[in-house]
C-alpha cells in the first residue's frame, strides 16, 4: 500500500488543465490501487507563506535552541515537511508561468527544502557537501503550458526553466524517479489543444495502469 500526496499549484478552477488532469490521474490511480491513500493540498487556491527573516532564523537554528517565537516561525514548514515525507508518490499539477513555475509552488519548495529534514549538509565532506534524505519516492508532474516546443531540441528549449528546475530540486532532495505529463497549446485552443489533452490522458492511463514497482 502506498500513500499519495496530490498537490495542485494552479490558481484556476475548472478551467485549469493541470488541475483537471491531476484529479483524473488520482482517480485512475485509485481504481488500479484501491488500498492506496491520498492526501490533497491545494496551494493554488490556498498558498503557503513565503519564507521571511524569522523563518530563516528558525530553519538554521538547532531545534533544541528554538525559542517559542522560532518554533512558531517554522511551524507551517514542519507540517509541510512531515506531510511531504509521509508520502511515497507525488502527483503534482504545476503549470508553466512565464517559462517557469508559479510563485505559489516556489514558496512551497522553499518551505520543504530543509537542511536536516529533506537534505543533509555535511561541510566536512568536500566531495559531497549536500546529501539527499528523501529516497525511494516517485513524482508525477502534470504541466500545462501555452505553446509547444519546450522539449529538448524544441524551438523554445532554452526558455524552459520549468522542467529543468523541478528535476534539479527534486533530485537535490533525493527523488530521481520523475515523470512529466505535458498539456500544450493552451493559447491556441481548438484542435491543437484537444490533441495535446488526448495525448496526456493516454499517458496518464498508461502510467496509472502500470505496476507500481516494475
Amino acid at each position: 500500500m502506498a500513500h499519495l500526496l496530490h498537490i495542485d499549484a494552479s490558481p484556476r478552477g475548472e478551467r485549469s488543465h493541470s488541475r483537471r488532469l491531476t484529479r483524473e490521474f488520482v482517480e485512475q490511480w485509485k481504481l488500479a490501487h484501491p488500498n492506496d491513500t491520498v492526501t490533497y493540498r491545494d496551494i493554488g487556491r490556498h498558498p503557503v507563506p513565503h519564507v521571511d527573516e524569522s523563518w530563516i532564523a528558525a530553519a538554521f537554528t538547532p531545534p533544541e535552541k528554538h525559542t517559542p517565537e522560532l518554533r512558531q516561525a517554522i511551524y507551517i514548514s514542519d507540517q509541510l515537511v512531515d506531510e511531504f515525507l509521509a508520502a511515497d508518490i507525488y502527483v503534482i499539477g504545476v503549470p508553466m508561468y512565464n517559462f517557469s513555475i508559479p510563485s505559489t509552488f516556489k514558496a512551497y519548495i522553499d518551505q520543504i527544502v530543509r537542511v536536516g529534514r529533506t537534505v543533509a549538509f555535511e561541510p566536512n565532506d568536500s566531495a559531497n557537501v549536500f546529501k539527499p534524505l528523501v529516497l525511494g519516492k516517485k513524482v508525477f508532474i502534470v504541466e500545462a503550458r501555452g505553446d509547444s516546443g519546450f522539449q529538448p531540441g524544441g524551438r523554445y528549449e532554452k526558455m524552459n526553466h520549468h522542467d529543468p528546475y523541478l528535476v534539479t530540486v527534486f533530485e537535490f532532495m533525493g527523488i530521481t524517479d520523475i515523470t512529466f505529463v505535458h498539456v500544450e497549446n493552451d493559447e491556441y485552443g481548438g484542435q491543437k489543444l484537444a490533441e495535446s489533452i488526448a495525448k496526456a490522458r493516454t499517458k496518464i492511463a498508461d502510467l496509472t495502469a502500470a505496476p507500481l514497482y516494475g
